[in-house]
């Protein structure tokens, strides 16, 4: 079983508190931009398609320096990592708001991306490594909650910073936000002890970077079809990539990027069900909003405002979640959050309608990201309670990368088969679908709506039938787990393994 961590110093509280402000900022600014893309388009002068790389290369550099993450915790340690990437992120802040041309705006946006990218993977090892494994469920509630929560509120502080101020606003609150999170983190964050000296894994760097890129940048071009060349392209080669990367990382002795960890039961198991219900969760996400501004027009603002009770519903069930999931065993808990979840995203999908009740609909919103809460965070705990200290940063960072993964195909996935639905039923929106509907004069909407709706209700059901997976995995993985506290009050090693593996 895991090493307890040392006990002197801050508290795991403080630790992880320290660990959300300097956090904080990431999943918002994933989803701030996507409300500000067409004011950008305007006041740049750039095309769409230009633009649009305001959003992609910061998820394409989000992405590429994941994988490294888990060497550069070893080597230099959790603490310098995290400090080190709010830094790079909070600068590249700065320099986005001060973007004097279209260029110079994605080019610091890259900049972003590569500091947020190995923020999350340093924020779980110096969470995991802070208290004992069946303690950890808490600490990664709360950690977890900017992770949730942000997505949902992203869009709500975006529409208001664009209806009332300026969008380099929308960069600039990183600035304080990123100073307090370095301050903090510079009193508060524990030197932790660096895990095995291992030299840095040149060939899986070549591999597993250049593969996320690809897979993110093909995916990001599926609009209508997958047999486009710009899709097929990057995707194939980001998934030779990829079983190079297996192959490689499977006869190597100190992979960039240790898979054999999926081979103990737990990890690899929960690994499974994320990628199915986060891929699915995180695929509904670009939904909902073009439900609300584009079936029912209404501001970017206000659509945020209709999403902000599944936020918070979502932050009060992690902070329950988290609690449960070190008394009691996984299945109960985290079952019951995809039974929740997928029957709530189901009746949301069937209610959408140019005419629903926006009360009801809210509502079922919120019911079905609450039932998320039971299951991402509480899944992360039991993909890393029982790992080692030295294994935990390879195990933290394979947890996102394969977020990553689910995100980005499951997001193309719904892409497609949302401009499929639309080109069938308003076959003279043209091959431009969700932006030439967005640009429906408001006279006009109330006739297209109904139909829009029903596109919005194909694409729905790809993340719900993912969440339904989802449920399938987690009867096998975790049918005979034990809860955390059961498994610490039997002191013999072989049932720790057994736990464990």
């Amino acid at each position: 079983m895991t090493s307890n961590s040392s006990t002197a110093g801050p508290s795991p509280t403080t630790i992880v508190l320290t660990v959300i402000a300097g956090t904080v900022m990431i999943p918002i600014d994933i989803t701030i931009v996507a409300v500000a893309i067409a004011r950008l388009s305007q006041e740049t002068g750039a095309s769409l398609p230009v633009i649009q790389w305001v959003a992609t290369g910061y998820t394409l550099a989000l992405a590429t320096v994941i994988p490294a993450a888990a060497w550069a915790i070893s080597r230099f340690g959790a603490r310098q990592v995290f400090l080190t990437a709010i830094v790079v992120f909070t600068l590249g802040s700065g320099l986005v708001a001060a973007s004097w041309n279209v260029e110079s705006l994605i080019a610091f946006r890259v900049l972003q991306g590569l500091g947020g990218g190995f923020v999350m993977p340093a924020a779980m090892t110096l969470t995991l490594r802070s208290a004992p494994p069946e303690e950890r469920g808490r600490l990664m509630a709360l950690m977890g909650l900017p992770v949730l929560v942000g997505p949902v509120f992203g869009p709500v502080l975006g529409g208001w910073l664009l209806d009332t101020m300026s969008w380099r606003w929308m960069f600039l609150i990183n600035l304080p936000l990123g100073v307090l999170g370095l301050l903090f983190g510079l009193r508060n964050l524990p030197r932790l002890p660096n895990g095995p000296s291992a030299r840095l894994d040149v060939r899986g760097l070549f591999l597993l970077p250049p593969a996320m890129a690809l897979l993110v940048l093909g995916t990001s071009f599926a609009e209508g079809t997958l047999l486009a060349a710009d899709v097929l392209v990057p995707v194939g080669a980001g998934v030779v990539l990829v079983a190079l990367f297996v192959r490689h990382a499977l006869r190597a002795a100190a992979p960039l990027l240790d898979i054999r960890l999926l081979r103990r039961r737990l990890t690899g198991g929960s690994a499974a069900l994320l990628v199915c219900f986060a891929g699915g969760y995180f695929g509904s996400m670009i939904l909902v909003p073009l439900y609300w501004q584009v079936v029912r027009g209404e501001s970017a603002t206000t659509a945020g405002l209709l999403m902000a009770p599944a936020g918070v519903a979502a932050g009060i069930m992690i902070q329950i979640s988290g609690r449960l999931i070190d008394r009691f065993p996984p299945l109960p808990v985290i079952g019951s959050g995809i039974v929740v979840s997928t029957l709530g995203f189901g009746a949301l999908a069937l209610q959408l309608s140019a005419d629903a009740s926006m009360p009801v609909l809210a509502t079922t919103h919120a019911i079905a990201t609450a039932g998320a809460g039971f299951v991402m965070l509480p899944t992360m705990t039991i993909a890393t309670r029982f790992l080692e200290d030295s294994a935990i940063p390879a195990g933290s960072t394979m947890i996102n990368v394969l977020n990553q993964i689910a995100t980005a195909l499951c997001t193309a996935g719904v892409s497609v088969l949302l401009a499929a639905a639309l080109s069938a039923r308003l076959p003279g929106l043209g091959s431009d679908g969700v932006g030439a509907l967005s640009s429906v004069p408001s006279d006009e909407l109330s006739a297209v709506a109904p139909l829009a709706a029903e596109a919005l209700q194909v694409a729905f059901w790809l993340p719900v039938t993912m969440m339904a997976v989802s449920a399938v995995i987690a009867f096998v993985v975790f049918r005979r787990t034990p809860s955390a506290q059961a498994a610490a009050a039997d002191s013999s090693r072989p049932m720790a393994t057994a736990v464990a593996d």
